[in-house]
């Protein structure tokens, strides 16, 4: 695979890049994508070990920061805005500390700029232990994942992850299906998606967080970091969401959002 990031362009305008949580891809911003190109030449990438995007035992938010400025280069962009779902809010957070200048303007969607305890095992050991040479369809795939993830919302978002096999590429066990994501490394590397982005000096550019109301990932005793080190940055909460808001509330995730990227002060 390309070492450069997988993507999908639209629209025209000033470039929005867009980058989704873990065990997410691309696909999973495209209703607010089509909100936004109408008016902005939209880049949603699938970040490493992700969608369709490269494979590395390699995974940090340095590292996958340097994923997205060498995207930036190959297209042309010399500053884009930035909006990032959950990791993804991580990985635009770890860019607009340590390349300002890249950065125009940041969204960051329900993260916060701390380390927080381990919240995915049961769905890495639920997807890890699936038998994947036994899987004939989804629904096969489902009902060893339940075993583990309760939720059937979250199970149907993990299976967006199972592809079929060419059959120039089918393996001696007759599998059918393989995740397309790199769960050995994700798992390998789990603390340092836990962990924190490492600060330089404080972003002193424009920053939208947004929090779904239900959602405990941005918490009051979040603040203080959040100033520290995004001093013109503006919280907005979303009612009725979780962590999900965007897909929860699309319309609503993306009034605000463009009221903040047109520099509106009516939020």
């Amino acid at each position: 695979m390309s070492a450069i990031l997988n993507h999908r362009i639209t629209g025209e305008g000033a470039p929005l890049i867009l980058m989704h949580g873990v065990f997410g891809a691309q696909e999973n911003l495209g209703a607010i994508a089509r909100k936004f190109h109408t008016q902005w030449q939209v880049h949603a990438l699938d970040l490493r070990n992700h969608g369709s995007s490269f494979h590395t035992d390699t995974m940090d938010y340095p590292s996958m920061a340097g994923d997205v400025i060498a995207y930036m280069d190959a297209q042309g962009i010399d500053k884009a805005c930035l909006l990032g779902h959950s990791m993804g809010g991580k990985v635009a957070m770890q860019i607009a500390l340590h390349a300002p200048e890249r950065v125009e303007k940041l969204i960051v969607a329900d993260i916060a700029p701390v380390t927080y305890k381990a919240r995915h095992d049961a769905i890495l050991e639920g997807m890890m232990r699936v038998d994947l040479a036994s899987v004939r369809s989804r629904r096969d795939a489902d009902k060893q994942l339940a075993e583990f993830v309760e939720t059937p919302g979250v199970r149907q978002f993990l299976l967006m992850n199972l592809e079929r096999i060419p059959n120039e590429e089918k393996p001696e066990d007759g599998s059918v299906y393989r995740w397309r994501l790199n769960l050995e490394a994700i798992d390998a590397c789990y603390a340092n998606l836990a962990a924190a982005p490492e600060a330089g000096a404080p972003f002193e550019g424009p920053v939208l967080f947004l929090k779904g109301a239900d959602s405990a990932y941005i918490q009051e005793k979040h603040r203080d970091e959040i100033t520290r080190l995004f001093p013109n940055a503006q919280l907005r909460i979303i009612e009725g969401t979780g962590h999900w808001l965007h897909a929860e509330k699309t319309d609503v995730f993306v009034e605000l959002c463009e009221k903040f990227l047109k520099g509106q002060d009516d939020l």
